[in-house]
């Protein structure tokens, strides 16, 4: 039986998503195919003779593209059983339903997929068995990226001095033991977290180094969800390959937290960390339950800058409780912490998502702000109270856009971002200098973002 997975979107990264049941699939007999669609057509690897197709949606973009794809989908595979799986399937279970997919699998899915296999195999039919969320423990094994494109195809790291690297993508738990509210992981894993075994994952890092990876991005929600087991693995990591540099996300207040630990990072090649910040108002800062405040996230710059690991903060710059002030805040903070060079543009323009199922919906006092379900957005609807600061968030996004596609620099991108938030806010934008930009730091060529409504589309060619 022919089974093909489909990859959408996710930031650039060789999907662990695809690789993993991929192992799983053929480690049950079953012919496997894999296609991401940010570099590949869906011909490449859809044939009449298709039995399922399973589409791994991890993220929001990644839904959004997978809702597009779904008819050409069944124009190439006419008579296959289709999936959806991953993070935001079980969410969105409703809405793919009645575009016909009939088997909805999120949390940890592998067995639940070869489970789906199994069945259809069987001529049980395309009603499904399985749970839609699964949160038993699974026995990982090695992933098999060798039906996915080259890490040469997916994000690069660019260095200081405009070089680039090949870059593998791992990951070393799955789900996250945190409830931030805003945060998708937390509406299916409720505060549960896996961990993927050391040998597994440096086996896997191990393939990705022979196949050309020259850094690796840690792609877990939260790297110190188990700090020993993150420290195990770049120790090892290290012992093997001297040379290879890494990245990872960790929260603020276990950078905080961990001091030591951040040292380890550094002496076993950490180049930077990714942190979603997400607001310098410790107001909003509580809304979300962050679990830090403003005070924390300066500490925390202070000491990494101290050991000399650059910080990546990413925010989510607009959500229902913010204001012209606390916007101007966020950018003033940025200039004195000469942060400019350090945070990717587009992170300032970020607009609260509020997908199915968000914990977002239990904080009181948004009546009248939220709206229902709207799954042309795939989120609930919201407006500011103040209808400039919605204005704003679309002219800095259409700023953002045209000036990145233009090639404009960070700091041009900000200055512009400045001068557009001071003249809506009705306040003279003070002159910027170019010391405020901070030093240019190592980043990937694909910008992260999480938690948000997507401020540009990915596109495909189906």
């Amino acid at each position: 039986m022919k089974i093909s997975l489909v990859n959408p979107y996710e930031l650039g990264r060789q999907p662990f998503g695809l690789a993993e049941p991929a192992a799983f699939l053929q480690k049950a007999g079953f012919t496997v195919s894999c296609c991401d669609l940010s570099i590949q057509k869906l011909g490449a690897c859809l044939t009449t003779d298709t039995n399922i197709v399973a589409i791994y949606i991890a993220m929001h973009t990644a839904t959004r593209i997978a809702i597009e794809a779904l008819p050409k989908i069944k124009e190439l595979a006419p008579d296959a059983s289709l999936c959806v799986y991953g993070l935001y399937a079980p969410m969105n279970a409703n809405l793919f339903r009645s575009l016909g997919v009939q088997t909805i699998l999120g949390g940890e899915f592998e067995n639940a997929l070869v489970s789906m296999a199994k069945r259809i195999e069987a001529g049980a039919g395309d009603t499904q068995t399985e749970a839609e969320t699964c949160l038993e423990k699974i026995e990982f094994i090695a992933p098999d990226r060798s039906k996915l494109p080259a890490l040469s195809n997916y994000a690069s790291l660019i260095n200081t001095d405009g070089s680039t690297m090949t870059v593998g993508f791992a990951e070393t738990t799955r789900g996250c033991k945190y409830h931030c509210r805003h945060c998708p992981v937390v509406p299916v894993y409720n505060g549960k977290f896996y961990v993927i075994p050391a040998d597994v994952v440096l086996h896997d890092i191990r393939n990705q180094v022979a196949a050309g990876a020259r850094h690796i991005s840690f792609g877990d929600p939260d790297f110190f969800n188990g700090p020993g087991h993150a420290l195990k693995i770049v120790r090892a990591l290290h012992c093997e390959f001297p040379a290879l540099t890494y990245d990872a996300t960790i929260k603020i207040e276990h950078i905080v937290n961990y001091p030591e630990e951040m040292k380890v990072l550094k002496e076993t090649g950490c180049l930077f960390i990714l942190s979603a910040v997400e607001a310098v108002d410790d107001n909003i800062l509580g809304y979300l339950d962050k679990g830090h405040t403003r005070a924390d996230f300066i500490k925390a710059l202070g000491y990494l800058r101290d050991i000399d690991i650059d910080l990546t903060p990413t925010f989510v710059a607009f959500t229902p409780w913010t204001t012209l002030a606390i916007y101007l805040e966020l950018l003033h903070h940025i200039v004195e912490l000469q942060l400019i060079e350090s945070v990717a543009p587009v992170q300032l323009s970020i607009r609260l998502l509020v997908p199915a199922g968000s914990w977002i919906l239990d904080i009181d006092n948004l009546d009248g702000m939220i709206g229902e379900f709207d799954a042309g957005i795939l989120g609930h609807p919201w407006a500011n109270p103040d209808p400039r600061v919605d204005k704003l968030q679309q002219d800095v996004q259409a700023w953002v856009m045209q000036a990145e596609a233009d090639g404009l620099s960070r700091a041009d991108i900000f200055k512009g971002i400045w001068t557009i938030s001071h003249a809506i806010a009705g306040r003279p934008a003070p002159e910027l200098e170019l010391k405020h930009t901070g030093k240019p730091i190592p980043r990937l060529s694909e910008n992260w973002y999480c938690c948000a409504e997507p401020t540009c589309e990915q596109l495909v060619s189906f």
